[in-house]
C-alpha cells in the first residue's frame, strides 16, 4: 500500500515538472512565475494568470489540469484505502513486533507453517520455547485460533525475512517447506548468517537429505519415510512400538524423558562420574543414554562415565520423578 502512495508523489512530482517546463520553455514565463501557474492550475484554486494565454496556451492548461485530476483521484483513493483498511495501524502492529524480535535470544525460527511445521511448533510450545514463525500465506496469520503466535510474514528463502525473525541471535531453525529446493535454500542462507544455528530441515526426497546436510544442516527429516516406517513397526514389534510411543517428553504419561547437559548441573558434580550423581537414589530416575561432547551417543552408559563439560545426559523416569530430578540438578 505505501508503495502504491510513494507511485502517487511521483506522478504528482511529474505532473508538476511537466507544467513547470512547458510554462517556461513554451509561453515565455519565469521558473517563479512558471511553477506558481502550475501549482494554480492543478490546485485549481482559481487565481488569475500571470499574463494572457493564446489558445496553444490555453489547451496546455486544459490538459495540465485534466493530468492533475487523475492524479488527485488516484491519491485521494490510494489514501482513502490505507486508512479505511487499517494498513496504517498494521505497520505500525508489525514495527513493534519486528523492535521485540530484536530484543530475543536463544529462540527458534520456524520456516513455514504446513502440517509439519504446527507440529513442531506445538511441541517446542510444551516445553515453553519462545519460537518465532515465518509464513507468507496471510490465511495462518489472519486465523484467530493463531492469534497468539508471532508470526514474521514473508518467504523464508529472503535473507530480510530471515533477519527480521532475529536469526543472527537464534539457537535452532526449523525449515519445513514443502519444497526441498526452497529447504536447501533456507539451510545455505541461515547457515551463511549464522554459523552457531542449530538447523532441522524437512526432506521429501533421499537425493535432498544428502545436499540439505551438506548445505549446512544438522538434522534432516523425511516425514513420509518415518510414518511408513513407523506403520510397518506396528505390524513388526507392535507392543515395542508402543511401548516407545508410551516413552514420552512431558505431560502426564507413564514414563518421560529428560535431557540435561552437565553444564547445567550443580558445580560439584563437574568431572565426577554418573555414580556420584546417584540419579537413582536422588530421584527414582535412571540415566538411560549419554552424549559426548563429540556427539557420539552411548546408549546404557557405565555409571563411571565422567560428566565432562558440553556432555548430556538422558534420563528416564514417571513424570513426578522427572519433577524431582530437576528440582535436584538444575
Amino acid at each position: 500500500m505505501l508503495s502504491k502512495i510513494y507511485k502517487g508523489l511521483i506522478l504528482f512530482a511529474i505532473v508538476l515538472l511537466i507544467g513547470t517546463l512547458g510554462f517556461f520553455l513554451a509561453f515565455d514565463y519565469s521558473w517563479l512565475d512558471a511553477f506558481f501557474m502550475t501549482i494554480i492550475t492543478t490546485t485549481t484554486v482559481g487565481f488569475g494568470e500571470v499574463k494572457p494565454l493564446d489558445d496553444s496556451g490555453k489547451l496546455f492548461t486544459i490538459l495540465l489540469l485534466l493530468m492533475s485530476i487523475g492524479v488527485y483521484g488516484y491519491l485521494v483513493t490510494v489514501i482513502s484505502d490505507f486508512f479505511s483498511n487499517n494498513v496504517l495501524m498494521e505497520a505500525f502492529r508489525v514495527k513493534k513486533e519486528l523492535k521485540e524480535i530484536a530484543k530475543l535470544e536463544g529462540h527458534t525460527i520456524i520456516c513455514g507453517f504446513g502440517r509439519n511445521g504446527r507440529q513442531s511448533y506445538e511441541k517446542l510450545k510444551r516445553f515453553n520455547k519462545k519460537c518465532i514463525v515465518i509464513e507468507k500465506s496471510e490465511s495462518f496469520i489472519e486465523d484467530p485460533a493463531y492469534q497468539d503466535i508471532q508470526f514474521v510474514k514473508g518467504d523464508a528463502t529472503n535473507d530480510d525475512v530471515l533477519r527480521n525473525a532475529g536469526i543472527e541471535k537464534a539457537s535452532s531453525l526449523i525449515t519445513a517447506l514443502p519444497s526441498d529446493a526452497n529447504n536447501l535454500y533456507v539451510v545455505l542462507s541461515s547457515r551463511q548468517i549464522n554459523q552457531k544455528l542449530n538447523i532441522v530441515s524437512r526432506a521429501n526426497d533421499e537425493n535432498a537429505t544428502k545436499k540439505l546436510k551438506i548445505a549446512g544442516a544438522n538434522h534432516v527429516i523425511m516425514p513420509d519415510k518415518l510414518g511408513g516406517e513407523h506403520m510397518a513397526s506396528l505390524l513388526v514389534t507392535p507392543d515395542l512400538v508402543e511401548f516407545v510411543n508410551r516413552i514420552n517428553m512431558e505431560g502426564d504419561h507413564n514414563a518421560n524423558l529428560e535431557e540435561i547437559g552437565v553444564d547445567e548441573l550443580p558445580e560439584e558434580y563437574l568431572m565426577k562420574s554418573i555414580q556420584d550423581l546417584d540419579v537413582r537414589r536422588n530421584s527414582g530416575c535412571n540415566v538411560i543414554g549419554f552424549i559426548t561432547a563429540d556427539d557420539e551417543y552411548i546408549v546404557n552408559p557405565s555409571s563411571q562415565m565422567i560428566l565432562e563439560p558440553k556432555c548430556r545426559l538422558i534420563v528416564l523416569g514417571r513424570p513426578e520423578q522427572i519433577k524431582k530430578f530437576k528440582e535436584i540438578y538444575e
